[in-house]
């Protein structure tokens, strides 16, 4: 049994088509990413999934219930962590946890409490009214609050957006731990860093699917090497590939352009007729496709 199927999911808001026939399923016990730039339809998505959005189509099965016509599972099965902080400023952090805890019945949970701030490494800032936090804090508390009812299914919409990169790291530090306690997550994130940390991701855009795969698969299917390279003058070089050297996928991400080729192609050669049009290569080297680029080249072959 999925944690979670979606059948064709379909949503317009007047003229946007902000959901297009998107399906997935969700393993139990799986780190599950929804990754895309925003406007790709992970917000809706996951709104449709918890009830709050009622799409033109799709159905939803979420830990085996259809979420219509047994709404309760996702009050007491699922946690949500939103895009935005929820929680209250003027509450302290214990407060707050015990206001989660109220509102899905969750009777003596001490215990629970004190496992989950010691969990967050948040168990010294219990009495710190929770606007006295910082972000990657904030969204410690949130999660705890999301765990607070023992939930199997967690749902995160953009946890890390706006937080340091030291609380992301920390952050994700935990959403490994508890897929180590047998949770099943799904995270929307638009930081494709963060989708090689996913067991299987599903790249979005424009409320469409573009692929749905493991970081690992999805770099086998592209069956391509990386090569980036530090031109004097990186618009020129692009220019002169997209004019000269066609038949390679190339893309200008700031000072660096990259370059897709054969596994087995040598660069050398490749490079020596760059640079004899002028340009100057002061530092190339190969490596592994990024998420980041197997992102845009999925997107270059959706559109054609």
């Amino acid at each position: 049994m999925s944690a979670l199927t979606i059948t064709p999911c379909s949503h317009r808001f007047g003229a946007v088509q902000a959901l297009d026939r998107v399906a997935l399923s969700v393993k139990p016990g799986e780190l599950f990413g929804l990754i895309g730039p925003d406007g790709a339809g992970k917000t809706t998505l996951i709104r449709s999934i918890l009830g709050l959005l009622n799409p033109d189509e799709g159905t939803f099965t979420v830990l085996g219930e259809d979420r219509v016509k047994n709404p309760l599972v996702i009050k007491d099965q699922v946690g949500y962590l939103s895009q935005q902080f929820s929680l209250y400023e003027d509450m302290t952090v214990n407060e707050n946890i015990d206001f989660f805890a109220a509102i899905h019945g969750v009777t003596d949970h001490e215990s629970r409490k004190r496992e989950l701030l010691a969990f967050t490494r948040m168990s010294e800032f219990g009495n710190r009214l929770a606007g006295q936090l910082s972000g990657g804090m904030k969204q410690k508390l949130a999660l705890a609050c999301t765990l607070i009812h023992h939930p199997s299914l967690i749902i995160l919409d953009e946890p890390t957006t706006g937080v340091d990169p030291i609380s992301r790291r920390d952050f994700w530090k935990i959403l490994s731990d508890l897929i180590r306690q047998g949770l099943t997550i799904l995270v929307a994130t638009p930081y494709m860093d963060e989708a090689e940390r996913c067991h299987r991701v599903a790249l979005m855009n424009q409320g469409s699917l573009l692929a749905v795969a493991s970081p690992e698969m999805l770099r086998r299917q592209l069956n391509r090497k990386l090569l980036e390279m530090i031109p004097n003058d990186p618009r020129r070089l692009q220019s002169v590939l997209q004019t000269y050297f066609s038949e390679y996928e190339s893309h200008l991400l700031g000072e660096r352009v990259q370059l897709l080729l054969p596994t087995d192609e040598d660069p050398l050669p490749l490079i020596s007729r760059v640079e004899s049009h002028q340009i100057t290569i002061s530092h190339w080297r190969e490596t592994e496709p990024t998420m980041e680029t197997i992102f845009i080249h999925q997107l270059a072959e959706k559109k054609g």
